[in-house]
């Protein structure tokens, strides 16, 4: 069986924000349909590496390409960058003065000129996807923290995104919520979508991850299966991470 191309490839990435240096030196390979999840404490560099792969942040130096389109090119579209690489945020960041299928549908008919009818047959089928088609016209006001993820997540899939960024989404959600945000995240895994996910939903993790990342001080320490990492990982650090995790060991991150 012909092994999966490789969608993302990321070398010798650092992030500095003044003096401090958030990203030391990054190199990752992800290949297509592949789910990673991207663990560690909070301020070790996991969301900052996100912000670079869309973007978001400037890296100070190294290269991102994706799909083998060296994205960190000086003078490259943005905008064409950011409709590949979906991203879902913890903070839900809708309009709340449109519709669900407002929210849906505005980066469709303002960024990619996409017809309001199009767009808003599109905008209908991506909230059908992740189980809102009766949630329409409803404004986020009106809708649950989980409902109003869910919408976020229809936005980014509206694009056709290539790869899906997702900076820890369930973490802004009260408990009986997060389920079905995680059922939605889970079908994209069984669709095929390649997802990078921060994460401290270990379950989720354990599931639906292909390859568990374990960051600390802008660094990648650790990586392997889940099943490896959540049994037996290399770095002490790891370790001592997830026994706080898992166990509830005082000092958790």
């Amino acid at each position: 069986m012909m092994e999966a191309r490789v969608l993302l490839e990321v070398d010798d990435l650092h992030k500095s924000f003044g003096a401090t240096e958030v990203l030391r030196g990054i190199t990752l390979r992800v290949r297509a349909k592949e789910v990673i999840i991207l663990i560690g404490p909070s301020g070790s560099g996991k969301s900052t590496l996100l912000r670079c792969i869309n973007r978001l942040e400037e890296p100070t130096r190294g290269r991102i390409r994706v799909d083998g389109v060296e994205i960190t090119e000086r003078g490259v579209d943005l905008n064409h960058v950011r409709r590949h690489i979906g991203m879902v945020f913890q903070a839900f960041n809708l309009y709340p003065h449109l519709t669900a299928l407002g929210n849906v549908t505005l980066a469709l008919r303002k960024v990619i000129r996409m017809s309001r009818p199009e767009a808003e047959a599109r905008g209908r089928r991506m909230l059908e996807h992740v189980g809102l088609s009766d949630k329409v016209d409803a404004r986020p006001s009106e809708l649950s923290g989980g409902q109003q993820q869910r919408v976020a997540i229809a936005r980014a899939l509206a694009l056709e995104p290539k790869l899906m960024l997702f900076d820890e989404p369930t973490s802004a959600l009260d408990p009986e919520l997060v389920g079905g945000v995680l059922r939605v995240m889970r079908d994209l895994r069984e669709e095929g979508m390649t997802m990078i996910v921060v994460t401290h939903e270990m379950s989720f993790a354990r599931d639906a991850g292909d390859r568990v990342l374990f960051m600390d001080g802008g660094e990648i320490l650790d990586e392997g299966p889940p099943a490896t990492m959540f049994r037996d990982p290399a770095h002490p650090r790891t370790r001592e991470f997830l026994r706080r995790i898992l166990h509830g060991a005082p000092g958790g991150a």
